[in-house]
């Protein structure tokens, strides 16, 4: 079938199988470039298919040699329907890892459930013993809990007061004004409920009740800050006391972890443009106007760029990992800079839907944001008709 994006609003509702496979080896690529490093043997990845956990796995096979377990919720393609990218992404993945003899397996369901940590203990028992690094990335707007059966749902709202301020259609590119009401208690609760650490500390808990992490395994969970220009509707939002809760985590798992030696961090990780930050108002306009400060400068990076130097220059350089007075690992130090943070704020004030187009990179935002779908990717034919049903090589059933 010839396949086009259908936008809806934040989301794609078509994927593009060749895109999607043409991505995943262009981020390959760029790993294999760079000094292969002696990190990870075995390693887990909780929400393995999209964003940063793709390219935690990919960094995690073609940098150390790694074998992969990956974890993942995604649609698988019917005929006349493409799957979801996340499904094209991790056939792409799994293919190449396999074609390079390295082990690459992943499992497709509810991570959050109880039925799917005890399979993947139970493949990582079966294949691989034990696991020395566990990412847990995972991205969705609601959780069951498996232990109580509640489903909570997440919202992205300021609390306290109403926010107002500037945001992008970025489609279109009109700048507006965009009110958005405070959070209640219970939406507050049931954000972090979904968003927060208590899903990574079930995680580490069974993993760790099976005896299947290695003496000195790390988890790592990513969470993301931003400036004082996103911070009432971001770090100071619902979203932003869910990644307290995730941080505070981190504190009770490393305790936990003390007795094999092992690590639980959080790394803080740049902006970038994502199904879930599309969705958050005044985010599309705040890294439109970033990533022109960033590709100026010579320091933008993208997913795999930012897991890469994650990975060489901080993780793995065979030293203390260098953290931050919370002990979290700040890979988001570039962003964060504050000559780029007084470039973004002078740009901010400026921006409007006229200025907009010479001040921001909105033409960069759309690619990336199409990228995510396996859209205007550079050498695909969009033309061309493509099989639709892909399959995932190392899926076990």
């Amino acid at each position: 079938m010839i396949i086009e994006p259908k936008i809806r609003g934040f989301i794609c509702l078509t994927t593009h199988p060749k895109g999607c496979e043409q991505n995943v080896i262009n981020q390959i690529n760029y790993v294999k470039s760079k000094p292969a490093v002696n990190g990870t043997k075995k390693a887990l990845i909780i929400g393995a298919s999209t964003g940063f956990g793709l390219s935690s796995r990919i960094t995690s096979a073609f940098e150390s040699g790694a074998a992969t377990i990956g974890v993942y919720f995604e649609k698988p393609p019917a005929p006349g329907k493409p799957g979801s990218a996340g499904w094209y992404n991790t056939a792409a993945f799994e293919k190449q890892a396999q074609e390079a003899g390295l082990y690459a397996k992943s499992i497709n369901g509810d991570a959050f459930s109880d039925e799917v940590k005890q399979k993947t203990i139970d493949l990582i028992k079966a294949d691989l013993g034990q696991v020395d690094l566990v990412i847990y990335s995972l991205a969705s707007p609601r959780r069951t809990n498996p232990k109580t059966g509640i489903t909570h749902s997440s919202v992205l709202k300021p609390i306290g007061e109403v926010f107002t301020d500037k945001t992008v259609d970025f489609h279109t590119g009109v700048v507006s004004e965009v009110s958005i009401n405070p959070a209640n208690e219970e939406e507050i609760a049931n954000t972090v409920a979904v968003m927060g650490g208590e899903d990574w500390q079930f995680w580490i808990d069974d993993l760790k009740a099976a005896g299947v992490l290695a003496d000195g395994a790390i988890t790592i969970a990513y969470s993301y800050i931003g400036p004082k220009v996103t911070e009432k509707v971001y770090s100071k939002g619902t979203i932003g006391r869910a990644k307290d809760h995730l941080s505070a985590t981190a504190k009770l798992i490393n305790d936990k972890l003390k007795d094999i030696n092992g690590k639980a961090l959080i790394s803080v990780n740049k902006a970038l443009v994502t199904q879930a930050s599309s969705a958050i108002p005044v985010i599309p306009l705040y890294i439109s106007l970033l990533y022109k400060v960033m590709k100026a400068e010579g320091t933008h990076e993208g997913c795999i760029e930012q897991i890469q130097r994650l990975f060489e220059q901080r993780l793995y350089t065979g030293g203390t990992i260098p953290t931050d007075a919370e002990g979290r690992i700040r890979i988001d130090d570039w962003e964060l800079n504050p000559e780029v943070q007084a470039k973004v704020a002078d740009l901010w004030t400026k921006a409007t839907t006229e200025t907009l187009p010479e001040l921001g990179d909105l033409k960069g935002y759309k690619t990336d944001f199409l990228n995510l779908f396996g859209f205007d990717v550079p050498g695909i034919n969009y033309q061309e008709d493509v099989n639709e049903i892909v399959a995932i090589p190392g899926l076990v059933s």
